[in-house]
């Protein structure tokens, strides 16, 4: 395990991590190597870092060692060598785009995407023919998530809701 020390920053590269460490709106992966220079800026060691973004230590030291050599660079990803994405980048954006409008605006009749309807939608709307893992890895490389299945809060669904409640008990699914 080899010591390492971040180097004194610049004004301008202190005040772009402190509001990259701080973003909500930026990507995933730039917030938590952001974070990881802050931390170290305010004297934090790399195995401290490391426990609280969740990473092993050589990972930090790595990119603290990166940002030393390349300054803001260093939050960016490299281009990576192997095989050329299948999807373009207007496929990948339309992807996002259809996950992030509401189904009922695009005239369909449900309320909220699955992967099977949002990859069905793609498919017959738009065109573009992706299976849902591929689909899933776009939306989590661009830092979102699916929400868990919750309970209802709030306003029934059912616009005849009241009128139902006052008639009595349901009775629904018995015959007489």
């Amino acid at each position: 395990m080899a010591l390492v020390c971040l180097r004194d920053l610049t004004p301008a590269e202190c005040a772009a991590v402190q509001t990259l460490a701080h973003s909500r709106t930026a990507r995933a992966y730039r917030v938590q190597r952001a974070q990881i220079i802050w931390r170290a800026r305010c004297g934090e060691s790399a195995s401290v870092i490391a426990a609280r973004v969740g990473l092993d230590g050589e990972t930090v030291r790595k990119r603290i060692r990166r940002f030393n050599a390349e300054g803001l660079e260093a939050l960016k990803d490299r281009h990576r060598s192997g095989r050329r994405p299948t999807y373009s980048p207007e496929q990948t954006a339309t992807v996002i785009a259809s996950a992030l409008s509401k189904p009922q605006t695009l005239g369909l009749p449900f309320a909220a995407w699955t992967l099977d309807r949002l990859a069905a939608y793609l498919h017959e709307h738009k065109g573009i023919a992706m299976q849902r893992s591929r689909i899933d890895e776009i939306l989590l490389h661009e830092g979102l998530r699916w929400r868990k299945h919750e309970t209802w809060f709030g306003e029934r669904v059912d616009p005849a809701f009241a009128e139902k409640r006052s008639h009595g008990p349901v009775t629904a699914g018995l015959v007489r």
